[in-house]
């Protein structure tokens, strides 16, 4: 046993069998809710020749309907709600940045059951009651900094809601409150300490304990450095809005896999090409249908995020599923010159190398008829061009000879590239220009 603290111990042990038949209770009710409340659903079971009655046991799932993210923009910003809009006590919005934003709503009841399994996630990443939680997710529409506060709030912990920037002032307050858990995007969790080694605050020697991560993927080479310069040990947390928001998936202390929360989600993992469901363990995409949702439930929705499950027993005692990191985004994949490659695996190529600090983008041109990739990153130190061009040789033969692609390195100045105040933007893609 790695840890026995749970903050809802009949439900996270659950056995297989018990986790499984609530599973299908709940998504008969999730089925007929849907199909009775939401015109889109009735629209799409019919194409797809089903109705509620159809599922009769969980392997009947996969003759529904997928959701995809386009459905929740053409339906905006309410039609895909099962109840009145008068019911719903919060909406959230994406940022719309590529047309019409996603809408996401949650009744009263929908609260109270992301905030208990905010609590429960952050009691497995190793949040106690009584902690001190500085949270720097983003407050506002972006579902990561209300999600977290009333997880904390509900767990019986203590949150400072810093939401994102103003960061000599987050170190001051980190230090000032003495905070032991710190909540952020990874990206902006290296802003963070970055910028306190600057002012010549060590926060690995502080009370910092706990750090749990998430809205952007990371790598294991990016966890080791926030652990070993925040003097913690870091959390992967999993969540998107159009399901909940965080709190969907979470690492417990033996960081072998998060656990998806089976009570509350069913998780397939489909071949991205076929849609056709593949064996526990093998790589797939990540579908999600929620089972606890009354204002906006989701049926089989593609998450796009490449991962694996596994049901294998884990250390801590939980019997729910466990969400493999996830290496990628289907769409957010590049394909140079025939290779697949995702920005998770430039960074752990990046992250740790000599000489190079943990801050870079990719930026994606075409040069003729063939994509050409530039990776941009830093130099730890100031250092001259003559160094900085042998740097970047080096790191290009490296990510040559780990990944299989060819690719530009240019080396910066410490400082010259822009540092994240939320989800940090690794791709730039010129071609769309």
């Amino acid at each position: 046993m790695t840890d026995s603290f749970m903050f809802a111990p009949e439900i996270e042990r659950l056995d297989r069998p018990s986790l499984r038949a609530l599973q299908l209770d709940r998504l008969k009710v999730t089925l007929a809710r849907a199909y009775a409340n939401v015109p889109h659903y009735r629209r799409a079971f019919a194409m797809a020749g089903v109705t509620p009655d159809d599922l009769t046991r969980l392997d009947d799932l996969r003759r529904f309907p997928f959701t995809v993210k386009t459905d929740l923009r053409d339906n905006y910003p309410f039609g895909l709600f099962a109840v009145p809009r008068e019911q719903l006590v919060r909406l959230h919005a994406s940022s719309g940045t590529t047309g019409k934003p996603t809408v996401v709503g949650y009744t009263k009841a929908d609260i109270a059951t992301w905030s208990g399994l905010m609590a429960r996630s952050l009691a497995a990443a190793g949040v106690r009651p009584g902690d001190m939680v500085h949270n720097s997710y983003g407050y506002g529409l972006f579902t990561g900094g209300l999600g977290f506060h009333y997880g904390v709030e509900a767990l019986g912990a203590t949150v400072t809601p810093m939401s994102g920037g103003q960061t000599e002032r987050q170190i001051a307050l980190i230090q000032d409150f003495g905070a032991t858990v710190l909540a952020a995007t990874p990206s902006y969790a290296l802003n963070l300490v970055e910028m306190a080694e600057q002012m010549g605050v060590d926060l690995a020697n502080g009370p910092l304990r706990v750090g749990v991560f998430g809205a952007e993927p990371w790598s294991e080479t990016m966890r080791a450095e926030l652990d070993r310069r925040l003097g913690i040990k870091a959390a992967d947390m999993y969540g998107l809005s159009e399901i909940m928001g965080p709190g969907v998936a979470i690492e417990c202390s033996a960081r072998v896999g998060l656990h998806g929360w089976e009570d509350a989600f069913l998780f397939e993992v489909v071949d991205p090409d076929t849609l056709e469901p593949v064996p526990m363990g093998e790589a797939g995409e990540l579908v999600i249908t929620t089972l606890a949702k009354e204002g906006l439930p989701m049926i089989r929705y593609r998450t796009r995020d490449i991962t694996r499950l596994t049901d294998e027993p884990c250390t801590c005692g939980r019997s729910h599923v466990r969400i493999l990191r996830v290496t990628g985004r289907n769409d957010d994949m590049l394909i140079i010159r025939g290779v697949n490659v995702y920005p998770s695996q430039i960074e752990s190529v990046l992250v740790g190398f000599p000489g190079i600090a943990p801050h870079y983008q990719l930026v994606v041109s075409r040069q003729g008829s063939m994509d050409h990739l530039s990776v941009e990153a830093e130099a730890v130190e100031n250092a001259t061009e003559e160094a900085r061009h042998l740097l970047a040789h080096q790191v290009r033969h490296h990510i040559k000879s780990m990944i299989g692609v060819s690719c530009e390195v240019l080396v910066r100045l410490p400082g010259e590239l822009p540092r994240s105040q939320g989800k940090a933007v690794r791709v730039r893609d010129l071609r769309k220009g």
